[in-house]
């Protein structure tokens, strides 16, 4: 009943429009509040993602650049083929004593007096140990070289690359750090007449792994997750749709189907590691395929990734409203043509964007890669997916486990190389379903 009062006017007034005005209030109040809460959870995770990226490229843009020393290196006769056998012996090149070219190149550059050895020592110790390779790939490409003396790029030691970018305090007792004194001032030297210089660091993208942190790269560990994703889409995507297809279009709907969604379901929770070991029990072990090899981390990440791929795509065919298939049967169509010429191209979008978000997923797995043996360190490129290789994931974690100071820069470098390729990916997915997609 509606409450009715009478004022001293004699007036009735009703209590119930001041009611609802109230509660009207609180609804929009609660409102407000649900914004502003669902406001404050966005804000705090992009201050958390904004710390993580501030982070590391604070500490890996530093990576796309070397430094690198510029000398006149004289290929004497007599440091490389004394003997005059190169003619009849070719390999007399590779056995050459390159490291005294590089040593006698900074001395003079340096003006260093050869007699003193330690000052020898500290001014070779500033060039980096796989510079004499260098010299020799030269010699052996071109023999030509010997007796000229030709300008020559070389890598400088990663310590004297993280002085040279501001990472080493110099401020500090030369006890202390790793670059004395006198390298310091040879550094300054060399930067004064143009010879020590910073370059863009195109070894981060082509060599292999190194024990040396200057001379170390992400090559092998991107041709290994490219022959990875290669598998996984080869193999994914296509068993993952056609399981979809049977599952949603033609299966019968009875207890065997209903669990077979469950355990797929629940596949997809299942941790990466657990993959691991089914890939080391079975591919491995049980197969006898060989370790380390993409081949195997792709079979295993196939396994990882089909229950996304196919829960992705069951998704997109249940999107598809029922009128197409009806309308498709209607004008005779069979249940085949029906499915591979109106349902399948609609739920193409969503397809490819579960597709996508799989192979990103995959790609930044470590756990499973770990206990196949991609962890192995790894120098030269594979050829083929049966060749030793690793990943980028697995390469992150290798560096960060390095000791020397300069992994730190080159580990936070190839953090961001699969930030970027993850990027890629996940733009690539929400591109694909603004493109094809269509509203019912």
């Amino acid at each position: 009943m509606t409450d009715i009062v009478s004022s001293q006017s004699g007036v009735t007034v009703s209590k119930a429009p001041a009611r609802r005005d109230i509660g009207i209030k609180r609804r929009y109040a609660a409102e407000r509040r649900f914004q502003a809460y669902g406001i404050a959870a966005i804000a705090f995770g992009l201050i958390f993602l904004f710390i993580l990226l501030w982070t590391v490229i604070g500490k890996g843009y530093t990576a796309f650049q070397q430094t690198a020393i510029t000398l006149p290196i004289e290929f004497t006769e007599k440091a490389i083929d004394p003997s005059n056998k190169r003619a009849t012996d070719p390999s007399v090149l590779i056995a050459a004593n390159y490291p005294v070219l590089l040593r006698d190149a900074i001395v003079k550059q340096l003006n260093i007096n050869a007699s003193s050895k330690p000052d020898v020592r500290d001014a070779s110790a500033m060039l980096s140990k796989g510079a004499p390779i260098q010299l020799r790939d030269m010699v052996v490409a071109d023999p030509s070289l010997i007796g000229k003396t030709v300008n020559v790029t070389v890598l400088a030691d990663a310590n004297v690359d993280s002085a040279n970018k501001g990472q080493i305090d110099l401020t500090v007792d030369e006890k202390n750090r790793k670059v004395n004194d006198k390298q310091v001032g040879w550094m300054n030297e060399l930067k004064a007449s143009g010879a020590l210089h910073k370059q863009f660091n195109t070894g981060l993208f082509v060599n292999g792994n190194s024990s040396r942190p200057e001379a170390a790269g992400l090559g092998v560990a991107l041709i290994g997750s490219l022959y990875l994703m290669l598998i996984v889409l080869v193999l994914a995507l296509p068993i993952g749709v056609a399981a979809s297809i049977y599952l949603e279009e033609f299966a019968p709907k009875n207890r065997l189907t209903d669990l077979i969604e469950v355990n797929i379901n629940n596949l997809a929770a299942v941790p990466s590691i657990v993959y691991g070991l089914l890939g080391l029990s079975v591919f491995i072990n049980f197969v006898g395929l060989p370790r380390s090899a993409s081949l195997v981390g792709g079979l295993v990440l196939t396994l990882m990734t089909l229950p996304t791929i196919i829960i992705a795509t069951r998704a997109a065919l249940r999107a598809v409203p029922p009128s197409i298939r009806a309308a498709a049967l209607g004008l005779g169509a069979s249940k085949m043509q029906m499915v591979f010429h109106h349902v399948l191209p609609l739920a193409m979008p969503g397809i490819l964007t579960g597709t996508i978000i799989g192979l990103a997923h995959a790609l930044g797995e470590t756990a499973p890669l770990l206990l196949i043996g991609m962890v192995a360190f790894v120098a030269n490129a594979p050829t083929t997916p049966l060749d030793p290789s690793t990943a980028l994931p697995v390469q992150v974690y290798m560096w960060a486990n390095e000791a020397e100071r300069a992994f730190v820069e080159r580990t936070s470098g190839a953090i961001i190389v699969l930030l970027l390729f993850l990027i890629v990916m996940n733009m690539g997915a929400i591109l694909l379903r603004r493109r094809f997609e269509r509203r019912w």
